[in-house]
């Protein structure tokens, strides 16, 4: 190694990503499932590694969860540039807002574990929340350029929107996406605007 340079960090190896994978696709199964008093070890056993392996990956319960949610959030986050790329803005919007609908399921099936952690599910959320808020102002921005949505409906609250009739929806989120056209017919540039009092 040359004086000044830093050492590359190493990638994982493919097993290590492997494992990782297994247990992060058992936490969140047993989370969403209910099972939120699921010990470390029974997600070691259900994942096929030993604990040790789990511990290697995750220092603690409470990384396991926010690795799991992370994972979630990154997931919808990289989708919206997929859908950019291969669809015109307001098909992109509509895709993503419905894997937003089962990203938002997911994660309100996983409030009982978040609320274990250190200062709740309020503090994680606003740690990570912010990428999905900038994700949605982005896909909006091009619609109201493409001339797809009015520029004066927040994206924010189209969010919101979806955000509660996912939860009124509850375990059923199929529901939601049907009012996701909803959502956009009334944000399109040829919808009447409510005249308010």
């Amino acid at each position: 190694m040359i004086m000044g340079e830093t050492p590359r960090q190493r990638r994982p190896r493919a097993d290590g990503q492997r494992s990782r994978q297994a247990l992060m696709a058992v936490a969140r199964q047993a989370f969403v499932t209910g099972e939120t008093d699921i010990r470390m070890d029974e997600i070691a056993a259900r994942a096929g590694v030993g604990v040790g392996t789990l511990y290697r990956h995750f220092a603690d319960r409470s990384a396991l969860i926010e690795a799991v949610y992370a994972d979630e959030r990154d997931q919808l986050l990289s989708a919206a540039d997929t859908l950019r790329a291969a669809h015109p803005p307001l098909e992109a919007l509509r895709a993503w807002m419905r894997l937003f609908v089962g990203y938002a399921a997911t994660k309100q099936a996983m409030t009982p574990v978040f609320n274990t952690l250190s200062g709740g599910s309020s503090a994680l959320y606003a740690r990570t929340g912010g990428p999905i808020v900038e994700t949605m102002q982005k896909l909006a921005a091009a619609c109201v350029a493409q001339g797809d949505l009015r520029d004066d409906v927040d994206p924010m609250d189209m969010l919101r929107a979806v955000y509660g009739v996912c939860t009124i929806a509850g375990d059923r989120p199929e529901q939601a996406v049907q009012f996701i056209d909803i959502i956009l017919s009334g944000a399109r540039p040829d919808a009447t605007k409510p005249k308010l009092s």
